[in-house]
């Protein structure tokens, strides 16, 4: 056997897999079909949530990988959500990284490919996977007429999956409807800020400014909607040129905004669809492997390395021997608790697809609704920003307990560090908030335990790797906390 985990895609969410393996302790590579990393910038958007997982990874010189990839980026306060005219507001969010960083996709996957080379993870580029076979042992995969024989494979290897295909997993959704376009330019007199133009007689188009300089511009046509899938499949057939967008930009704004040139230009749909299975046996699939849909909120590379954090430290317990049955195949598995999380991203995209392209009348007025509930605040506001940002996710618990079970713990001070500092991918922490540390003898190889400052009448709370309470508790019953860390912590 080459390595313990074979990683099919070396994009972002397939690159994160792969860091999160190493990080604990288990051996991985990455193929990808692609002969080098990426020029074009699908994502341009990077989460809270997501910032926060980053946090899990150190460089050689000691620095966060998230603190890496801020200094690369431009924080923005707030994010849109349908391009609506109101904005939800990041600044008061509870953590570390209160906004949306703008940052190119491919500088997140350069900085991801150039933390797994100083860790000396092959990433092997102009690998292509063909194919593949499993059985108890392990799994076997072709790659280059070659044969690598690993534990485990882990497709991350895009929307069009062989690894999901060859698995035999349906991918059951809604087929395409409309055709957007998206380009990366260079303006010579851009709009002030983020503008988002609609009209429901021409359609919706926006204009953002990224880090570099230049500016990502995307949107749809009116003409482009209410489509068969065979007209979406023409209508992409046809390659979008820098005058097309000239013309679209001039139609849709009143000024062509100096559009000098284009790095890039392509067109999307609003196919939507996710895997009825995460998990074959010894494969596992991730990120746009598992489900896709219209780009829209920046959720897609998020939400694919949410995946990324919630797989990885669940297969590397199983490999090592001391995962239970609760996170291999039970109510906290991987596919238990990201397939639910996909549905609703469904739901959440195809909804925005409604506001933003439905260009009528009728269509002006539900946009004007939803962004004057957005404006006043209050739960609509705040349940959108929990969603977008990532923050609000919780898994359903396995059993009855209390109710910050499989909530998401905030960045509590300790007595060293703050919980996203301290969190390793190989082992859960056991915040002790009782004033004389009565659970510090629990420490184990699996569980660090750190003491912290009263928070929210607990005793304790059991954090898992990816930073969500497992247990917690009001009553320090030491017995009850160890039994938990037991059956949290335990192979079977």
């Amino acid at each position: 056997m080459s390595v313990e985990v074979i990683v099919a895609g070396g994009g972002p969410v397939g690159l994160l897999t792969a860091a999160l393996l190493d990080a604990a302790g288990v051996t991985v590579e990455v193929l990808e079909r692609r002969a080098g990393q990426s020029e074009n910038a699908k994502a341009t958007a990077v989460h809270p949530r997501t910032l926060e997982v980053l946090t899990l990874l150190r460089t050689e010189g000691g620095r966060r990988l998230s603190d890496v990839l801020v200094s690369l980026g431009r924080p923005v306060p707030s994010a849109h959500f349908a391009a609506l005219p109101a904005m939800l507001d990041y600044t008061k969010l509870d953590t570390p990284y209160p906004f949306v960083l703008m940052v190119p996709q491919t500088t997140t996957e350069r900085v991801l490919a150039d933390h797994l080379r100083s860790r000396g993870i092959p990433v092997h580029y102009g690998d292509d996977v063909t194919g593949f076979t499993q059985d108890a042992d392990g799994v076997r995969v072709t790659v280059n007429g070659r044969v690598r024989e690993a534990g485990y494979l882990v497709g991350a290897d895009g929307a069009r999956s062989l690894v999901r295909r060859q698995a035999g997993i349906d991918f059951q959704g809604t087929p395409p409807s409309m055709v957007g376009f998206v380009a990366d330019v260079t303006l010579t007199d851009p709009p002030d800020g983020v503008a988002h133009y609609w009209d429901h007689r021409r359609g919706q188009i926006s204009v953002v400014p990224l880090p570099d300089g230049r500016h990502r511009v995307f949107g749809t046509e009116a003409a482009d909607t209410g489509l068969t899938p065979d007209q979406v499949r023409a209508r992409q057939a046809r390659a979008l040129t820098v005058d097309e967008l000239r013309a679209l930009l001039h139609r849709m704004t009143g000024s062509d905004h100096g559009l000098r040139e284009a790095l890039w230009l392509s067109t999307a749909n609003d196919t939507t669809r996710h895997a009825v299975k995460y998990r074959r046996n010894r494969v596992f699939l991730a990120g746009d492997a598992a489900h896709v849909h219209l780009a829209a909120g920046g959720q897609g590379m998020n939400v694919g390395l949410q995946d990324a954090a919630n797989l990885a430290w669940k297969l590397a317990a199983e490999i090592q021997g001391w995962a239970p049955t609760v996170i291999t195949e039970g109510a906290a598995g991987y596919e238990s608790e990201r397939a639910p999380v996909a549905v609703k991203l469904a739901g959440n995209t195809l909804a925005q697809a409604a506001l933003m392209t439905t260009f009528s009348p009728a269509g002006a007025a539900l946009r004007d609704l939803m962004s004057g509930l957005i404006a006043k605040g209050g739960e609509t506001a705040d349940d959108l920003t929990a969603w977008l940002s990532g923050l609000g996710l919780s898994y359903p618990p396995p059993a009855p307990g209390h109710p910050l079970d499989g909530c998401r713990a905030p960045d509590l001070e300790l007595s060293d560090g703050t919980v996203q500092r301290r969190l390793a991918v190989d082992r859960f922490l056991l915040a002790d908030f009782t004033p004389d540390a009565v659970f510090g003898p629990l420490r184990s190889a699996r569980v660090e335990v750190a003491g912290a400052p009263p928070w929210s009448g607990l005793s304790a709370a059991l954090i898992r790797p990816d930073g969500y309470i497992a247990r917690a508790w009001t009553g320090p019953d030491v017995e009850e906390v160890a039994a938990a860390l037991r059956s949290w912590t335990t192979g079977p």
